[in-house]
């Protein structure tokens, strides 16, 4: 039988040392306040220009963790890896290919670190490159959770794991399976020639028997690295934009660790060879937002930004200060404010009922302080906000419209916009329309073909849209996007 590793932490450990990150937190301003949203961790993405350029290549084992579609257990599977080689002593970096903001969420507290986007379309090959490299340079491995299936989307997590040289290794559900999941291995390791491809791993296998029949079912030159067995003690619980919160899955700790004791029971004993990490070329931000106090929504109901944009705003000199509109009655002193999107539909009532959040942001606003709202939170600038069940809320009221939830996906994809600003890269991915008698001043455009564009908003210095902005893709755009307006002369 075999034992339970004996560096795997216990629910009540992962939660102290979660905690122990949690409070080295950077520094945000005098009154900042700390969260998991915010860079656990200072880990200078962006250089300033005191700072050296390296140009050492480093060298550090990585996986891309990829499958054939959504739902087969990517998550779950990287979290549990990130636990597991930690629990040997190994330092780990984690990474997610593709736009997503609730997965990182889950890694980010498998790991207490940062999870950065590695998407080859909104920061491009230079910025993935320079992550990929700083990171090598401090960790022992690197593991990558892919977007969709291995091939899916343009580009592809293969396109990255090609580029860059990191094996892929390849978890695939084999609920009702057999020899078919050799098949299927098989095609996953060879549609591409040259695609480096380090092994399977079957997820959610009903005995130690159907475990056998899928390593047998296996050609002789593709690696069986593992099994996840069936278990709801580590499945994680989804809703309609994707997982739960890491912050609304009170046994998160238990189930990665039930987890990573599965793998480690199973068979996983793997470690991939170092992967040569270059570094790149990459543009000083510059200082242009130096001093200015930039408030960001952060909590249940406003979470979904990347780590990068908020690094970006520091590295230009902002100050990030935290607020909740669930919960905080005024805003702190801020020159400006960031509403990023989440789940405002979850939370009708109570965002509905903070009547002294609503007027201090109707405050800002008039004030002509600039004010960035993307998706939920552009929701709830709206008159109104009706929720699937058909319950509608008065909210903010700074926008004309009214947003409504639908049953089904109302737009998803890779956007691009061209801003008065400049162009600027992210993505939408909402369940919700809505209808505003504002002219949009622009409209994005899908990467694919025939995609719907969404509209962009502007009252004064209020910028709104579904789309996701990912601040890396123009740093310029985003600090006059962010920058307080002149003072008048007298």
């Amino acid at each position: 039988m075999v034992q339970p590793h004996p560096g795997l932490v216990s629910p009540e450990t992962g939660l102290k040392r979660n905690t122990a990150l949690r409070r080295a937190a950077c520094q945000l301003g005098d009154d900042h306040r700390r969260s998991p949203l915010l860079p656990l961790l200072r880990t200078r993405i962006f250089r300033d220009a005191a700072s050296p350029v390296n140009k050492t290549p480093h060298h550090c084992p990585a996986l891309l963790i990829s499958a054939p579609a959504s739902g087969q257990g990517k998550t779950t599977v990287t979290a549990a890896l990130a636990r597991l080689y930690t629990s040997q002593g190994k330092r780990v970096r984690l990474f997610k290919t593709g736009p997503d903001f609730l997965d990182p969420m889950i890694l980010q507290h498998a790991s207490g670190l940062p999870v950065y986007q590695l998407d080859l379309w909104m920061g491009g090959e230079a910025h993935c490159r320079q992550l990929l490299h700083d990171a090598a340079a401090e960790a022992d491995i690197i593991l990558i959770e892919g977007v969709m299936g291995l091939f899916d989307g343009t580009p592809s997590s293969a396109d990255l794991a090609e580029l860059f040289g990191i094996p892929v290794l390849a978890i695939v559900d084999a609920t009702a399976m057999a020899q078919t999941f050799g098949a299927l291995a098989f095609g996953l390791a060879n549609y591409r020639a040259g695609l480096p491809f380090a092994g399977v791993l079957a997820n959610r296998v009903a005995s130690p028997s159907h475990g056998e029949m899928l390593a047998e079912s296996l050609p002789a030159d593709l690696a069986y690295l593992g099994a996840l067995p069936r278990s709801e003690s580590f499945e994680l619980p989804a809703r309609h934009l994707g997982l739960l919160q890491a912050e609304e899955i009170a046994d998160l700790d238990r189930r990665i660790n039930d987890a990573a004791q599965a793998l480690h029971k199973n068979g996983f004993d793997y470690l991939p060879a170092p992967v040569c990490f270059e570094p790149a070329a990459q543009p000083i931000p510059g200082n242009s937002l130096q001093g200015v106090r930039i408030g960001v929504a952060r909590d249940l109901a406003f979470s979904f930004a990347y780590p990068a944009n908020l690094e970006l705003l520091q590295a230009m000199g902002a100050q990030l200060v935290e607020f909740s509109p669930l919960a905080d009655q005024t805003l702190p002193e801020i020159d400006s404010l960031y509403l990023p999107g989440g789940y405002p539909e979850l939370h009708l009532q109570q965002l509905a009922d903070n009547e002294a959040m609503k007027a201090a942001l109707t405050a800002h606003h008039a004030a002509a302080k600039p004010m960035v709202a993307e998706c939920g939170g552009m929701l709830y600038l709206l008159e109104s906000l009706t929720d699937k069940a058909g319950q509608q809320a008065a909210m903010v009221g700074l926008l004309p419209g009214h947003g409504v939830m639908q049953q089904r996906l109302a737009n998803l994809g890779l956007h691009s916009v061209e801003l008065p600003e400049g162009e600027m890269r992210g993505h939408t991915f909402h369940h919700s329309q809505m209808e505003s008698s504002l002219t949009p001043v622009a409209r994005s455009q899908g990467v694919r073909k025939g995609r719907r564009g969404e509209a962009v908003y502007r009252e004064d210095r209020l910028h709104a849209s579904y789309l996701h902005l990912y601040f890396p893709s123009n740093p310029a755009a985003v600090a006059q996007l962010f920058a307080p307006s002149p003072s008048p002369t007298s």
